[in-house]
């Protein structure tokens, strides 16, 4: 099965849809916040998310909210598409502050992966040149050497491989909080 037909097209533009018995449905009932700027619910935030990288990142995407027709015409319904997009925005600057503080931690951890690096090499020549006819002394030297190298290990895993999957969801959230939403009745 292709992953495009579990998807319906409109205008270019590939459509995630929602289908609510309320607007509740919507957002998380445990945020204390205001109507429009509340969290949205974890399993319609996953959902969406899910179906934007079922696709590749160039593809065009348009949301969609099914109301009942009662409940269409209330200042709570005309205030969704915002309340998605304030959603998403808001988890952009999550991803820049984690972004942020991974980056100074990645920056810490190569301040010390590279001084003990430094010491570990040093004393790793000291001992060598010191103790040249010790097999013991070249084991010790060798131990050092590696130790120097294993503190690199969590610097270069932040900076090769725990940023750029932050970028990537940044990418992804951005890219929601752009998109056109509508609200319209069942069908």
């Amino acid at each position: 099965m292709n992953i495009d037909s579990l998807y319906r097209k409109e205008n270019g533009r590939v459509l995630i849809e929602i289908k609510l018995s309320s607007i509740l449905q919507l957002f998380n009932t445990f945020d204390p916040a205001p109507f429009f700027v509340r969290e949205l619910d974890h399993e319609a935030t996953q959902y969406i998310v899910d179906a934007v990288k079922d696709f590749p990142f160039k593809t065009q995407f348009g949301i969609i909210v099914y109301l009942p027709v009662e409940v269409l015409g209330t200042k709570e319904a005309q205030k969704i598409p915002k309340a998605i997009s304030n959603h998403f925005k808001y988890m952009v600057m999550i991803q820049e502050r984690e972004f942020r503080q991974k980056w100074i931690y990645g920056k810490f951890t190569i301040l010390v992966g590279l001084s003990f690096l430094a010491i570990a090499m040093i004393a790793s020549w000291t001992v060598a040149e010191t103790f040249s006819n010790s097999p013991i002394a070249r084991l010790v030297a060798i131990t050092l050497e590696v130790a120097g190298w294993v503190a690199m290990w969590e610097p270069i895993t932040v900076h090769l491989y725990q940023l750029w999957p932050i970028v990537k969801q940044k990418k992804i959230y951005e890219k929601i909080s752009r998109m056109e939403i509508d609200v319209r009745p069942y069908s």
